[in-house]
């Protein structure tokens, strides 16, 4: 009960943080989200749009009891977006702002681990219908 409790705050804090982060790639305009290394703005927006989608991905599924299984999904994909952002602060030369993606990152990683076993019984189900065609 704890665990998923604690789940939920984290997953809650996420979604916002990522819904904020992801509409503001998708409003600003391209010239104002410069940062340490040049990326294109149509890769920006991509972002933005990943990260809106990642974002929905942590709490709808749960809120609304329908493909729960999208959950460590959407957790994993945002450690990717996080892996990555990792990297591009890191080669602008300081690493001291790479730390805050990177503990975003441990924090979605964790969500992922510990909403694995909504995979689980999705595969299991995915046996039983194979076992039964069989």
């Amino acid at each position: 009960m704890k665990k998923n409790v604690t789940l939920w705050i984290v997953q809650g804090l996420l979604a916002a943080l990522f819904l904020f982060a992801g509409v503001m790639k998708l409003v600003l305009p391209v010239e104002q989200m410069t940062g340490p290394v040049a990326l294109p703005g149509l890769f920006i927006r991509f972002i933005g749009v990943v990260e809106a989608l990642g974002a929905a991905g942590l709490v709808l599924p749960g809120l609304l009891k329908i493909q729960q299984r999208l959950t460590p999904v959407a957790a994993a994909g945002l450690v990717v977006v996080m892996i990555g952002a990792v990297i591009v602060t890191a080669m602008g030369g300081t690493f001291a702002p790479a730390i805050f993606p990177l503990l975003v990152g441990v924090l979605a990683a964790s969500v992922a681990y510990g909403r694995r076993t909504l995979l689980r019984g999705e595969r299991r189900l995915l046996e039983n219908r194979v076992v039964q065609i069989a």
